[in-house]
């Protein structure tokens, strides 16, 4: 009973704070780790190309990482549905490499939208990089041999 009860605790808080809580619970995950419903990526990294070979776009490095993918819904419209672009579609990737075979790298990477113009966007964060053309790194920092490094932590660091 309780399980049914803090099910539906989420359900009511997702749908308070803006999600479609039909969209998060229908389908479920492919044999990659997507969950497009959702809006979500979990697994292994090998997945995300959607070849699984053991490779990340041919590279075997960081295959058994396991990645945590999130994106909004205008990534999910622009990127997948043919919708603009606008300052609210952002991305969020979380790479552990801490897992057996991994890279032993783990890191966490936010990015968004931006446009063409980047840095004189009116999306653009100060402290941020460009990245693909038009997007914008907002935060980047992770472990490598145990040393902790912040690439960039732009103002603001969210979306």
């Amino acid at each position: 009973m309780g399980g049914v009860v803090a099910g539906l605790v989420v359900a009511v808080v997702l749908s308070l704070i803006g999600y479609d809580v039909g969209d998060i619970f229908a389908g479920g995950f492919d044999e990659f780790g997507y969950n497009y419903n959702a809006r979500l990526f979990n697994g292994a990294a090998d997945g995300v190309d959607k070849t699984l070979d053991g490779k990340v776009w041919g590279d075997a490095t960081y295959g058994k990482d396991r990645l945590v993918m999130k994106w909004s819904k205008d990534w999910d419209n622009a990127r997948f549905n043919g919708a603009g672009w606008n300052c609210n579609a952002w991305e969020d990737n979380e790479w552990n490499g801490k897992v057996p075979g991994g890279s032993g790298e783990v890191w966490h990477y936010k990015i968004k939208w931006v446009g063409a113009d980047l840095e004189k966007s009116s999306c653009w964060s100060a402290g941020g990089y460009p990245i693909w053309g038009e997007f914008e790194v907002v935060m980047s920092q992770g472990t490598v041999a145990n040393k902790h490094f912040w690439d960039v932590h732009a103002i603001p660091t969210g979306y």
